[in-house]
């Protein structure tokens, strides 16, 4: 057997029967509180991170964490349009990471060679890499500057920008240290 088919076998058998109704009650709809944007990165477990139950958070994932400016992007952009205008959370959570590879890609292109969809999707992060020329430590410069980034390119979208205006939604950027567990906000947007 593939280990995932263990995990599930272990969640059919040790963790579903404690949580049987609360998947009953979800089964109706959905009503997170949260959209967390964070990499694809393995070693980042959203629900893990902030202890929260199935349902609680709205989760969409991309390699570095990226939520381009309106227009640039169909996949993540319809992952926020509808957890703002269709579920009404409170709350985007843009969460980068130590040690992001993606942005170790984004610092020096040329090891991205042979990945092509990779190298054309970090490009959205290019006014990072910028900001963090010459930085002494410039890996961990590009993913609190990437994070803070996002909120800014999310304001750009029409339904968070209405949002905000509304002042029904709040924008926090944060970085999540992997060997410590330590999580930062790096930057916050209150609506009005």
């Amino acid at each position: 057997m593939h280990p995932i088919h263990d995990g599930v076998r272990a969640f059919q058998t040790e963790r579903l029967p404690a949580l049987r109704d609360h998947f009953k009650g979800l089964a109706s709809g959905q009503s997170p509180h949260t959209l967390f944007i964070t990499c694809s990165d393995s070693r980042i477990d959203p629900a893990l991170i902030t202890s929260a139950q199935p349902g609680q958070i709205f989760v969409s994932r991309n390699a570095g964490n990226l939520a381009p400016p309106y227009g640039e992007d169909v996949g993540t952009a319809s992952a926020i349009e509808y957890a703002v205008a269709a579920l009404k959370v409170e709350q985007i959570v843009v969460c980068g990471h130590s040690g992001c590879g993606a942005m170790g890609g984004l610092l020096a292109p040329e090891s991205l060679e042979a990945l092509p969809q990779v190298a054309a999707w970090v490009r959205h992060a290019e006014a990072t890499r910028a900001a963090v020329a010459g930085e002494a430590h410039p890996l961990p410069a590009a993913v609190r500057h990437n994070a803070a980034t996002q909120l800014e390119n999310l304001r750009t979208h029409p339904t968070v920008a209405a949002a905000l205006e509304a002042g029904t939604l709040r924008l926090e950027a944060w970085v999540y240290d992997i060997p410590t567990g330590e999580i930062n906000i790096v930057s916050t947007v209150e609506g009005a």
